[in-house]
């Protein structure tokens, strides 16, 4: 299983485009570091689906690509690190990513693995939001809050999709029930904040309705769970709208990094 996974991910590696080889500025810096909390909730959500035996071949690649850009950005990140406190977060964040990394390819997907799953990805999340939140601070720019806002849509998609996968296994089924609420009810209100900011200009807001649009067909698909469970579509319609919704909100906040003032 370990060498398998280990030849998927060099294949991915190579197969990689548009990601930059470094960081180059505070604002690149908050956007990379809020990447990596959303492939913590990425690839809780694929692995899951994996589970689930749904979008199994597509899951399979958003779990192998996340990986390897999760490895690459982690390593960006720490040597771009302006302070001790920021590169301290990242050594313990190297820790915690070795062992949420042992529970996604430790052993085949399979129930009796998603607790451990879910509590190495929790471990994961919160130094990355560290990070983050240590990247914003030394920036000390309006726009690096709405960089950090923007990319923690991206990891709300992912939360909310993942959460949906456990509740319908189920695995920490009310748990995950009240999570997705929670972060139901910070992304409308992050998405709020994006739209009314003064920096928000006309593309990004064009983006913002593509986001909305995207969103309503991810929310119609969770709010499904009460009413279909585990079923076939609306667990893949789930993965997908997630995906699609995560597309545009990485261009959100691409497009509030571009931003100099």
């Amino acid at each position: 299983m370990q060498r398998r996974h280990l030849m998927i991910l060099a294949a991915a590696a190579a197969a990689t485009p548009g990601v930059q080889a470094q960081v180059v500025d505070l604002n690149d810096a908050i956007n990379k570091a809020g990447r990596q909390r959303m492939l913590s909730q990425r690839m809780g959500k694929a692995w899951l689906a994996l589970v689930h035996k749904t979008q199994s071949a597509n899951a399979q690649v958003v779990l192998d690509k996340s990986m390897v850009l999760f490895d690459r950005q982690l390593v960006e990140l720490k040597a771009y690190a302006p302070s001790n406190d920021i590169r301290d977060t990242y050594i313990q964040l190297e820790g915690a990513w070795s062992d949420y990394k042992t529970a996604l390819v430790g052993a085949a997907p399979g129930k009796p693995g998603a607790a451990a799953v879910l509590q190495a990805d929790a471990r994961v999340l919160a130094l990355a939001h560290q990070g983050t939140l240590q990247y914003e601070a030394a920036s000390g720019r309006p726009v690096g809050k709405l960089v950090n806002v923007a990319g923690r849509q991206r990891m709300l998609s992912q939360r909310m999709a993942k959460f949906y996968f456990a509740a319908t296994l189920p695995v920490e089924a009310q748990t995950a029930t009240t999570e997705i609420g929670k972060a139901r009810t910070e992304f409308l209100s992050a998405m709020d904040l994006l739209r009314n900011a003064p920096e928000a200009t006309s593309r990004i807001r064009d983006e913002l309705a593509l986001a909305d649009g995207q969103w309503f067909f991810l929310d119609q698909a969770l709010q499904r769970m009460q009413t279909s469970g585990a079923a076939a579509k609306p667990l893949s319609d789930v993965f997908v709208t997630s995906e699609n919704l995560l597309s545009v909100m990485d261009r959100v906040t691409g497009l509030y990094a571009a931003i100099k003032t």
